[in-house]
């Protein structure tokens, strides 16, 4: 992550852009903050960049526990949070203990239950396995919980958009 090329999101070979605008690299900035104050220790990142622009590294926190910022609230910006759990199970409820559901995401070797998880446990509008949640105009994309109403995109989002109308005629 250290790595990754910051810049101008129109260059295909920029990893990672701005934020959109400076109110929202404070606000990040400020949980990313909060949450090192509460504890957690920052291992890569955690301050934004001094350039033209409202950019914040590629930020990572471990240590993180229930009662921190970065746990509660989601985060807008290129910051991965790191919580350790003692199993599949712990890792679910850590995972499904929030306000929000918008996207969530399984690396595994099994598949099969990595699927299983994503369909019947997690709790989120998107569950990806072995990629990152990403939207894509095919399917649809929305969140649960605070993370959202209704959906964008695919078959699903066009009917977001539209009043569909039934007209019934009853002919004797």
């Amino acid at each position: 992550m250290q790595n990754f090329k910051i810049g101008d999101p129109l260059d295909s070979s920029t990893e990672i852009g701005p934020l959109a605008r400076k109110d929202l690299l404070e606000s990040l900035h400020k949980q990313v903050l909060d949450t090192i104050n509460s504890g957690a220790k920052c291992i890569i990142g955690g301050k934004p960049l001094k350039q033209a622009g409202f950019f914040y590294p590629a930020t990572i926190l471990t240590d993180v526990t229930k009662d921190m910022e970065a746990y509660k609230e989601e985060l807008f910006g290129p910051v991965a949070i790191i919580i350790k759990a003692k199993s599949n199970d712990e890792a679910i409820n850590i995972a499904n203990d929030s306000l929000y559901g918008l996207g969530a995401a399984i690396f595994s070797n099994d598949i099969k239950k990595a699927e299983s998880i994503a369909k019947k446990e997690l709790q989120a509008g998107t569950c990806c396995v072995n990629t990152l949640v990403k939207s894509d105009p095919k399917f649809a994309f929305g969140g649960i919980k605070q993370s959202g109403y209704g959906r964008e995109l695919g078959k699903f989002g066009m009917h977001e958009f539209v009043n569909i109308k039934t007209v019934h005629v009853y002919k004797p």
